[in-house]
């Protein structure tokens, strides 16, 4: 049985099942569902808990199932909680999983709850991930994307009796807010109950969130695609050196980047050949929010263009190994946030035909 996030409370109000599957890439978002599934538990007596955590190939799977086939010694009834960072049980950890999701099948004393990372396609369609379906509860939580974070932060915000000022000021404070702490929202979260020891219930001004709240941003170099395919220049600019600060790898800021050019031409050519964008686009596997972008930016790109912008991939990716090009700033960074913005600037939405691609500084 598959549960959205925001049917757990009232699913729980009904009554706990015996097995519960949270999956997600949000720690945050995992570990509040865990807590009011947990609240329940406790709620109808459950007053024992074991974890175990899945690390390495040489886990002792035995240790589990044992505990979830037995009545705790201690109290009526006990949670077996599962850990699994890699979202990868292995061989022996697969026919575990199904042995213990058959166990937990009517078992009133023993509530299992299996926590795992963001699971890709593949691994969702294992006969272990499905006997979890088919036994019990799956919930799979969904990340807070950047455009849904100001109002999530206002939410949170008036759960402990505060809000922003009505009107402009208060989405630029919002905007500010999600700025800072973007791509991090378990900082998110504690930025909010700063805000509550801090100030008293009520109005919050643009001034006391800027002094109260610290940059504890945490950006995503696939992020960072999408903040270029929306043609999104100051927040490019923002995540770029943001990357820099964080140390992340050059090498894959230009993969990145790189790889969008190359599948904008490629899903081009393909409709140039006859095929429908739609039918285009699922077989360059571009999916989720990068299929709408895409459907935005491609009509707007001339062939022309995607060369010229292949060119320039190329020649930051030697650029990034070391070599030097014409016309090219010699320093890595630059050199991408120079390709960044040539595509960025392409993305934004324009009422004149875009010009061709010039080697001059952004």
């Amino acid at each position: 049985m598959q549960l959205a996030a925001n049917q757990l409370a009232a699913h729980l109000h009904k009554g706990l099942k015996s097995l519960y599957t949270l999956h997600g890439d949000e720690p945050l978002l995992i570990q509040e569902a865990a807590d009011i599934i947990r609240a329940a538990a406790r709620g109808q007596g459950f007053t024992e808990r074991s974890v175990y955590t899945v690390a390495g190939a040489h886990f002792d799977w035995s240790e589990v199932l044992a505990a979830g086939a037995s009545l705790s010694l201690f109290a009526d009834r006990q949670i077996v909680e599962l850990r699994i960072p890699s979202g990868k049980p292995g061989k022996e950890g697969s026919a575990a999983i199904q042995q213990l999701a058959e166990q937990a099948r009517g078992n009133d004393s023993t509530l299992t709850l299996v926590m795992l990372p963001r699971l890709d396609r593949l691994t969702k369609g294992g006969a272990w991930f499905a006997a979890l379906e088919s036994f019990g509860v799956t919930l799979q939580v969904e990340p807070v994307e950047r455009n849904a974070l100001p109002q999530w932060i206002a939410q949170r915000l008036s759960l402990q009796g505060q809000r922003v000022v009505a009107g402009e000021e208060g989405q630029r404070t919002l905007q500010f807010f999600a700025d800072r702490v973007e791509g991090n929202l378990l900082a998110a979260h504690q930025e909010i109950q700063k805000l509550a020891l801090l100030f008293a219930p009520g109005e919050l001004t643009f001034d006391q969130i800027e002094s109260a709240v610290l940059n504890v941003a945490r950006y995503d170099v696939f992020k960072l695609s999408e903040a270029v395919l929306a043609g999104q220049s100051a927040r490019v600019q923002r995540m770029l050196d943001g990357l820099r600060a964080e140390g992340e790898a050059e090498v894959l800021v230009h993969y990145t980047l790189a790889e969008d050019i190359r599948a904008l031409k490629r899903v081009k050519d393909a409709m140039a050949q006859g095929r429908p964008m739609p039918v285009a686009l699922r077989e360059q596997r571009v999916w989720g929010v990068k299929e709408r972008l895409f459907e935005r930016v491609l009509p707007r790109l001339s062939d022309t263009l995607l060369a010229e912008l292949l060119q320039a991939a190329h020649q930051v990716d030697g650029i990034v190994k070391g070599l030097k090009q014409p016309d090219w700033p010699a320093d890595n960074w630059q050199a991408l946030h120079r390709l960044a913005m040539l595509l960025c600037r392409r993305c934004v939405v324009q009422t004149s035909a875009p010009r061709a691609i010039t080697n001059t500084a952004p």
